[in-house]
């Protein structure tokens, strides 16, 4: 986990030798299921440390503060919130997948992990937001390339309590789709609080450039700082077909 290890370290993120173990196991398994379950077309050694381990990771330079609960919608193969739980065990953590499959290997995962404070769900987001149990009650709202910002900020701010924040990490040229996104935000209580750029250009070891794609990654951070409206988010596929 060397790759891992030294791009933590780079981010103000050491790693203990408990956590690095975490990772490794955390890798082991995902290869294994991978095998029939479809959880991600990365299953190379240092491309998982970095392109999904690492990335994730990055995700907690725009945390403020210590969060108590967090959701991560369309967790897929636990991305970014297992990373995040491992980093920072004592995190509620509530990780959300439509794929029943999909929340069976987050299942597993926990279990082999032997992490406490973790729910898996296997939900549609539109649906699980309209349940008082979860409706605005996160600190922080995590999503990892599900969807555009504008569909996004439809499925996450409803979960958001408010002075909470949704925060959406996103790759490639994003202005366009941050200004489209701007009166979904609105009419959804939130407000752009910032465009975090994420660059680990700078990381190099012996002349190997660590994956130049990061260097135009960003992580969109929207506050909540009023109610969502009760009818949203709207139905199952709505959303996506009909952005705010």
């Amino acid at each position: 986990m060397e790759r891992l290890i030294d791009g933590a370290k780079r981010l103000g993120l050491p790693l203990t030798v408990e956590q690095v173990a975490c990772f490794q196991l955390y890798y082991e398994e995902l290869v294994r299921w991978n095998r029939r379950v479809n959880l991600t077309a990365i299953v190379d050694y240092e491309e998982v440390q970095l392109k999904h381990f690492l990335d994730s990771l990055t995700v907690a330079l725009a945390l403020e503060g210590m969060p108590s609960r967090v959701l991560d919608i369309g967790s897929g193969a636990g991305l970014p919130g297992v990373p995040l739980k491992i980093l920072y065990p004592d995190i509620g953590l509530t990780l959300v997948d439509s794929v029943h499959k999909k929340a069976a290997f987050l299942h597993h995962l926990i279990d082999v992990l032997g992490f406490e404070g973790v729910e898996v769900i296997a939900e549609r987001s539109e649906k699980l937001a309209h349940d008082e149990r979860y409706r605005q009650r996160f600190d922080f709202v995590l999503s990892r390339g599900v969807a555009r910002l504008s569909t996004l900020a439809e499925l996450a701010l409803p979960f958001c309590s408010l002075g909470g924040a949704f925060i959406a990490m996103k790759k490639g040229e994003i202005g366009e789709e941050v200004s489209a996104a701007a009166n979904a935000i609105d009419v959804l209580g939130g407000r752009l609080r910032e465009v975090k750029r994420v660059s680990l250009g700078e990381f190099e070891k012996d002349g190997w450039r660590v994956w130049g794609e990061i260097e135009k990654r960003a992580l969109v951070v929207v506050e909540k700082i009023n109610h969502t409206p009760q009818r949203y988010p709207r139905r199952p596929g709505i959303p996506q077909k009909r952005p705010l």
